[in-house]
Parts: C-alpha cells; structure tokens; sequence
C-alpha cells in the first residue's frame, strides 16, 4: 500500500475523533508490519486534527534531485574531456552540487575512474623516432649478413645525461578516465640543478 492510502485512512480516522492509539491498533490489524510506525502516525493524525486536507508531503527546502540529470552528466563529461585532473571539489563548486553527487555521476553514470598518469623517461619526437627505426634496419642487415660474431663486435653506450628530478605529487598527475582506458604517458620534465 502507498503512503499516500495511509494517510487517507489516518485523515478518515481522525475526522471520525478516532484516538491515534485506535488507529494504529485498526492498521496494524489489516497491514500488520506494512502499517507507518506509530510516531508517523501521531504525527500526520496531529496535522489533519489541526485542518492540514493535503496528503503530500510538503515541498522541501535543499537540493532538487536533478543533480543527476542527464544534462548535468553531459556537461560534467565534457569537462571532464576538455581537463581530466579536474577534481570533484572544483567541478562541485561549479555546478553547486555536492561532491558526492559528482562522484556518483562520474562513477556510476560515466563510469569513469581517477587514474594516476604513466611515467615514462623522455618523450621522442618523429625524427628520433624514425632514426631509431633505420638504426634497428641496420642492425638487423648487418646481423643477416655476418651473424657469427656481430654480437661479440657490439659496443654499448648511450649519451643520456641522468639528472635528479623534482617528481611531482602522485595527486596532480590524476586524471579522469573511462573504465579500461590506458593511463596517459607524462615524461619526467621537472629538472633539478644537480646530475
């Protein structure tokens, strides 16, 4: 039975002078433990005793429940694209939400998680890409033609200078991703006087 059906019998009831205590005896007969607990019916017998005729409940000052809405989630995930460290207190103190509900739009509804990006040690541009490319041809050719000893003619060394590095904070290389999405890739760019 809906809330709305017992407060009608409760408004019927005490419009008849029917006592609270009778009418919780009459609904706990018919309903059993389906019936509104007897404070909640002291309390609405009270207000239809006073001349209260509505059976709603009345409007709530607070937050609507539109935090959720499907526009709000569009918008949310926008930003969220256009700057994924975006974090949940800044994106609640831009739309006035709570940052509960942010979260839950961000994990329920875009499903979506906080990721921390991948480190990697430098970044190449195309041309030391593709140098790199012909390096491994050439090494594969000479391979081919002398395979014997060309292990045993390898020298190794490489020119990278290796500095000390100021890492930044693991919570500024967050970001927002959707489930089974890669972290991104940020290369250590932070260079200290020291090497």
């Amino acid at each position: 039975m809906d809330k709305i059906e017992y407060r009608a019998v409760i408004k019927f009831l005490t419009k008849e002078g029917v006592a609270p205590k009778d009418i919780d005896d009459r609904l706990r007969a018919v309903y059993g433990e389906r019936a509104p607990s007897y404070a909640t019916l002291k309390l609405w017998a009270k207000q239809f005793k006073w001349g209260r005729e509505s059976l709603e409940d009345d409007p709530r000052s607070g937050r609507p429940i539109e935090a959720t809405a499907p526009d709000m989630v569009e918008k949310i995930e926008h930003l969220v694209h256009e700057n994924p460290r975006m974090s949940k207190k800044v994106l609640a103190a831009m739309f006035d939400v709570s940052e509960r509900s942010i979260f839950r739009i961000l994990h329920e509804k875009l499903l979506m998680r906080k990721v921390c990006s991948r480190w990697i040690p430098r970044t190449l541009n195309k041309s030391q890409k593709e140098e790199r490319v012909a390096a491994a041809h050439e090494f594969l050719e000479l391979l081919e033609w002398n395979e014997g000893d060309t292990f045993e003619r390898i020298v190794t060394g490489d020119e990278t200078r290796i500095y000390y590095y100021d890492p930044e904070p693991k919570s500024q290389t967050m970001e927002w991703h959707k489930r089974g999405e890669p972290a991104s890739k940020m290369p250590r760019k932070q260079i200290a006087t020291n090497k």
